[in-house]
């Protein structure tokens, strides 16, 4: 056998002997690693993270909470050019392997062997998406055996759809953003539909190395990255020159796009994501859960908005109090625009540094580096100094009795222009409710969130003052009072231990009116009839009617101060009860949630709400008569009130009484306390002020039948607000201004007048039922069985022979 045939036989055995090595051993760590290989078809029931989102009740996002941004979406909801310019970038054989590709494994071993370092992995778009799901990032050769296992099994088993739509949803892009949606959230602020080409070759350029690519932080190689993404589609047939010129001389136009919630209520977005931790744990924030609220989306912007124009009122009339900051006046513009980048922006009032002033002028530095002039009319001559909350400085005759270089301060920016402001230090809440089911309208917990996470309508309990009157009065009226029981507001002299000795409570001004109606005292907020009502019902009749408008009766002050509303409530609590009021007598519970959709749109929470049924208690069913047809009984059935889905609301006050209270509650904005809010003209509004001691606290507890709004104005740690601030000066404006926006489309609602409810003609001296010819008779309501008798040397007739006693006109 000529000597060259032996070398060839030896080669081909060797060569032989090689693949059967090789076989050996790949069928050898085939077996060992397959049966360890996870279940690929836990796939498709995997469990993208996903963040927990806040929604109003008209779909509006309030808030986003969770590590990773993320937004599944399905295969046919991703753009096809996308498709074709990620594969062009990572795959281009996609639809041609089984899940790896020869070639490119072939390639990464050539690299190996020409640098003796891993350059790259060969991967296919199969190999990377069960690198993701289920292997590390460690460049080893056991993972890369893994990794082409799984990629095999994961083509046996899902679609080429299915893995792209894996693929897309799970893959990191950079800047917290995990998916093609979020992706095109963070870089261009829009959904991935709404994206160009350009756009759509940069995102697909990240997967490779999402730090090195990315156009926010390498805007130069990530630009060079989508252009050669652009030409591999050129290059492959996906798009033509005239369409790969035009993408390529398109400007990169990527920029951080934070999440920009569609609707400011970061107060609520607190509650409801405590709400979401308190059901699923930590599960909250990566499940995916889409929690709708009660909240509506224009009225919670009034609420807020009615906050900040309150507050910057009321602080305005105590003067202005300085800068926030002195800086150093000789420091250069880049110095000072350093600090106002690190003073943040609260209630929309923005820093500025004043870099000179002129006699009736300042210019100033703004955040963004340009210059502002502030003239002596936006805000320069109103600004007196404050001394106390009770006294204000002289007016200023030039800005340099203002304000000088370096000084720090705010500005409000309004339709007319920037006007100088500062940071209020008192602070503000609001609350509306729906009476009928008691769901969250609104709520504005204070100034802003960012300056302050404290949430004053829920956790912050302070006096109520004379709002908590009405529950006082109405439990009166429930026990024999009328509202033209006379009660004499005089001074009294009480000796309880519990108010340590002595107590001589007194009325706002120091001054007592004598023998008057209740009506009249409630309306004009005596406190000398409210502790004497208080003193006659007793504590424990008190206690058990309060207990039924939700407040707790173990925690009641259990002494006469009570009646001035000494009991620590939140505006929550407040707005609980008062719904009682607007309602006609039925007791519903405030709430946030109402649904929570799973990832998979599936709702895992709905609420139901006891609900205001007034027709409830009066369905009796029908009696069929042999008389009526076939046709008569269908129609009457066909017609008649459809059964409430929801469980009824708990009557806790009988319709009369609470008609009495509702229209002794009107006349307080008629002709009471509360006449501020005459201004908005409508006869169906009603409510009660709130002042306390000092005084510190300032309350309007008000309401339509359709709404219920609380509003409280104080400060945090619990100082006065000043001689002149009452109920009706800092807390009514608020509720006006939010109350003019939550009615501007309702139309006025008359009060439904119960049965057993009549009118009388009383004499307002006495309140005994006046004589047909006295010229100073007023009407009054009553109940039926609560009817006064007639003062005594009355007529009854007087001359009018058969005048009736009782008419029937309303007056309220």
């Amino acid at each position: 056998m000529p000597k060259k045939y032996s070398y060839l036989t030896v080669l081909l055995w060797l060569l032989i002997a090689g693949c059967g090595v090789t076989g050996v051993t790949f069928a050898g760590l085939y077996l060992y690693l397959n049966p360890k290989l996870p279940d690929v078809q836990s796939l498709r029931q995997v469990k993208l993270q996903t963040p927990l989102r806040i929604y109003s009740n008209d779909n509006r996002l309030i808030g986003e909470f969770g590590e990773q941004r993320r937004t599944p979406i399905n295969y046919d909801e991703i753009p096809p050019l996308y498709i074709k310019a990620l594969l062009s970038a990572e795959d281009a054989q996609f639809y041609d392997h089984n899940g790896v590709s020869i070639r490119g494994l072939l390639r990464a071993a050539s690299q190996l062997l020409q640098t003796g370092q891993i350059q790259s992995g060969g991967s296919t778009i199969t190999m990377q998406l069960a690198r993701n799901f289920f292997l590390t990032f460690q460049q080893t050769f056991a993972r890369k055996f893994n990794e082409i296992l799984l990629a095999l099994q994961i083509e046996r088993e899902l679609s080429k759809e299915e893995i792209l739509a894996l693929y897309n949803n799970k893959i990191y892009f950079g800047n917290r953003a995990y998916g093609i949606q979020a992706a095109a959230n963070v870089y261009y602020g829009k959904n991935m539909d709404e994206l160009t080409l350009p756009q759509w070759a940069m995102i697909a350029g990240l997967p490779k190395a999402p730090s090195a690519y990315n156009p926010l932080a390498n805007p130069e190689r990530a630009l060079i990255r989508r252009n050669w993404i652009l030409g591999r589609m050129l290059e492959l047939g996906h798009i033509d020159q005239p369409t790969w010129k035009a993408a390529t001389e398109a400007p990169a136009t990527a920029k951080y796009h934070g999440l920009t919630p569609e609707l400011y209520a970061p107060y609520v977005a607190e509650m409801a994501r405590q709400d979401a931790i308190s059901r699923f744990g930590n599960a909250a924030y990566t499940d995916g859960y889409s929690i709708y609220t009660t909240v509506n989306a224009h009225l919670q912007e009034v609420a807020q908005s009615a906050i900040i124009d309150g507050l910057i009122t009321y602080d305005r009339r105590h003067g202005y109090r300085g800068p926030e900051q002195q800086l150093d006046p000789d420091a250069s513009d880049e110095q000072w625009l350093e600090t106002l980048k690190n003073i943040p922006t609260y209630g929309g009032l923005t820093p500025a540094v004043v870099s000179q002033t002129d006699q009736q002028s300042a210019t100033l530095l703004l955040p963004d580096g340009s210059e502002a002039q502030l003239s002596w009319e936006q805000g320069l001559s109103e600004a007196r100094p404050y001394l106390s909350e009770n006294y204000r400085g002289e007016k200023p005759t030039q800005t340099s009795d203002v304000l000088s270089p370096g000084d720090v301060i705010r500005l409000r920016h309004t339709a007319e222009g920037a006007v100088l402001a500062q940071l209020p230090t008192a602070e503000a809440a609001l609350v509306s409710l729906d009476p009928s089911d008691g769901a969250i309208v609104s709520l504005a917990g204070g100034f802003d969130f960012e300056q302050s996470h404290f949430n004053r309508v829920t956790q912050a309990t302070r006096q109520p003052g004379s709002a908590f009157k009405p529950f006082i009065y109405t439990t009166a009226l429930e026990h024999g009072y009328t509202p033209a029981t006379i009660i004499n507001d005089a001074p009294i002299v009480i000796e309880d231990a519990s108010l340590e000795g002595t107590w001589r409570p007194e009325n706002d001004g120091g001054s007592f009116l004598g023998p008057m109606r209740m009506r009249t005292a409630l309306y004009r907020s005596r406190n000398l009839v409210s502790i004497r009502i208080l003193r006659s019902l007793g504590m424990d009749t008190a206690h058990e009617s309060l207990a039924r408008f939700g407040f707790d009766k173990n925690a009641l002050p259990r002494d006469l101060s009570l009646a001035l509303g000494s009991h620590d409530v939140t505006p929550l609590d407040l707005a609980r009860g008062y719904t009682t009021f607007a309602n006609g007598g039925f007791a519903v519970q405030p709430y946030l949630i109402k649904r929570i959709e799973a990832v998979d749109g599936r709702d895992v929470f709905t609420a139901t709400p006891a609900t205001v049924c007034r027709d409830c208690d009066n369905k009796t069913p029908a009696t069929p008569s042999e008389a009526r047809t076939l046709e008569e009984l269908l129609g009457e059935q066909a017609n008649a009130p459809k059964a409430n889905p929801l469980p009824p609301a708990k009557r806790i006050l009988d319709a009369q009484t609470a008609f009495i209270a509702d229209s002794m509650l009107r006349d307080v904005i008629a002709r009471g306390t509360g006449k501020r809010a005459r201004v908005l003209e409508r006869g169906d509004i009603a409510g009660k002020t709130g002042t306390t001691n000092g005084p510190r606290d300032a309350w309007f507890a008000g309401y339509n039948p359709e709404i219920v709004t609380i509003t409280w104005l104080g400060f945090d740690n619990n100082t006065p607000l000043g001689n002149r601030e009452y109920g009706g000066s800092a807390a009514l404006p608020i509720w006006i201004d939010y109350m003019r926006a939550a009615l501007a489309e309702k139309p006025e609602r008359a009060a439904q007048r119960p049965d057993g409810i009549i009118t009388v003609r009383i004499d307002p001296e006495t309140g005994k039922r006046a004589g047909p010819q006295d010229p100073d008779a007023v009407f009054e309501i009553f109940r039926v069985d609560n009817v006064p008798e007639r003062a005594e040397g009355t007529d009854p007739g007087n001359g009018n022979q058969g005048a009736p006693e009782v008419l029937p006109e309303e007056l309220f």
